[in-house]
């Protein structure tokens, strides 16, 4: 074997692996979708509580990200890979004391430490992706990566709702009629529900870590900023407004894209869709999102550029909240669900606009890039906020704050990547 094909062929196994990789993570962060209505049941919470699921979940991210680029430069992006799967692993057996106990803490301190791991994996792979081929291409690596994240993500709420959802309509009825030790013994039976499937979980990312750690999965090195012989080369990441530009950008996309999927259930039923129903709206989302990635990996970068591919995703995502605030029902809930096709090309294009040319900074700059991720955690947790307010359309027009988030994107997709940025 020549060494061009050796090189072809470690290529492959790079990206397949690695495409393993964002499945797993996708099917881990959308099953908080499922979470958020099972343990408003199971912990008897309020709409605002149950929305500390994404907030423990994702501000993990904005307190270990800087920790876990110091972890990188010890490990290299490979073996940090497969430290951050034996972390969320940890996180994982959290939620069999959590059920035992029907502790909600317990069950927020589970998913913060499954976002370390997150953190800490996400860290590593995104810019590995990114650094692995051509940065002009970098949009269409990371949408190959989103197809396969996002279709785990489709599946997660529907294997785990059908289990922990399952005849909840039903639960929440004969709940109404019980008390004292009857009530409570009911409750614990319907918590329980969650320790198989996150057994099997846990086990599933121990062998994945095994995998990345004894795969011949290359380390790539970082780009160096290029430097004419009249400009002086920047000493510190602070020197860099389009990454910073960039990082608020991440900030507002996340919270958006989160508040599209893991609302969606809970707006259901708040708009009087039966649950053997609304726990499919998710899914909807996520289906838009793999047709948008789909969408990407055939025009870019060959027909659309990537910052073009943001710009025009920005606008659609203005266009689809508008549309979700002023209708009702099902109309709404499709407008909010076609969000997901407005968000897809996002975090492709976000991240190499972002740390392209960042050089020997590439490794702060995307922990930097993972605390935007905190995003998740504030804007559902305002969407929960304000879809709590007694108003009759409170949970509806609460999508309103997404427009703030589009708008931002839009100028960094238009002015704000280039702020900067030595061409």
């Amino acid at each position: 074997m020549t060494a061009e094909q050796n090189g072809n062929k470690n290529y492959v196994i790079a990206i397949t692996i690695i495409g393993v990789l964002f499945f797993i993570f996708g099917f881990v962060t959308w099953l908080n979708a499922t979470l958020i209505p099972y343990l408003r049941t199971a912990c008897e919470l309020t709409s605002f509580e149950s929305y500390l699921v994404t907030f423990a979940f994702y501000i993990s991210y904005f307190v270990m990200a800087l920790p876990s680029s110091k972890v990188l430069q010890f490990t290299g992006f490979k073996n940090g890979m497969a430290v951050g799967l034996l972390i969320m692993s940890g996180g994982a057996l959290i939620f069999i004391p959590a059920a035992m106990t029907r502790t909600y803490a317990w069950f927020l301190l589970g998913l913060f430490v499954q976002g370390t791991g997150l953190a800490l994996l996400q860290t590593a792979s995104n810019p590995y992706v990114t650094i692995l081929g051509p940065i002009e291409s970098a949009a269409k690596r990371i949408s190959v990566m989103g197809v396969a994240n996002k279709f785990a993500g489709i599946l997660s709420p529907i294997i785990l709702g059908s289990i922990l959802l399952k005849n909840i309509g039903k639960f929440q009825d004969n709940l109404a009629t019980l008390s004292g030790a009857d009530r409570t013994a009911a409750l614990d039976q319907l918590a329980h529900k969650v320790i198989g499937p996150y057994v099997i979980i846990a086990i599933s990312l121990v062998l994945l870590a095994l995998l990345i750690f004894f795969a011949p999965l290359p380390e790539v090195e970082n780009e160096e900023e290029e430097v004419k012989e009249n400009e002086v080369k920047r000493t510190s990441i602070f020197q860099y407004p389009y990454f910073w530009l960039g990082v608020l950008t991440l900030f507002f996309y996340v919270g958006a894209e989160v508040v599209a999927v893991d609302t969606q259930i809970n707006y259901g039923l708040s708009l009087g869709f039966d649950i053997k129903v609304a726990k499919y709206f998710s899914s909807y989302s996520l289906i838009g999102m793999i047709i948008g990635y789909i969408l990407g990996i055939a025009l870019i970068p060959k027909r659309l550029s990537q910052q073009k591919a943001l710009q025009y995703a920005a606008i659609l995502g203005l266009v689809f909240t508008a549309g979700a605030v002023m209708t009702t029902g099902y109309t709404s809930v499709l407008f909010v669900a076609a969000l997901g096709f407005a968000n897809a090309i996002m975090w492709p294009a976000i991240w190499p606009l972002t740390i392209h040319g960042l050089g020997k900074f590439l490794k702060i700059g995307s922990a930097i890039m993972i605390m935007a991720i905190a995003g998740g955690a504030l804007i559902p947790l305002l969407y929960g906020y304000l879809a709590g307010l007694p108003h009759p359309h409170a949970s509806t027009h609460a999508y309103a704050i997404l427009l703030v988030s589009y708008l931002i994107i839009f100028y960094f997709a238009t002015w704000g990547h280039k702020v900067g940025k030595r061409e």
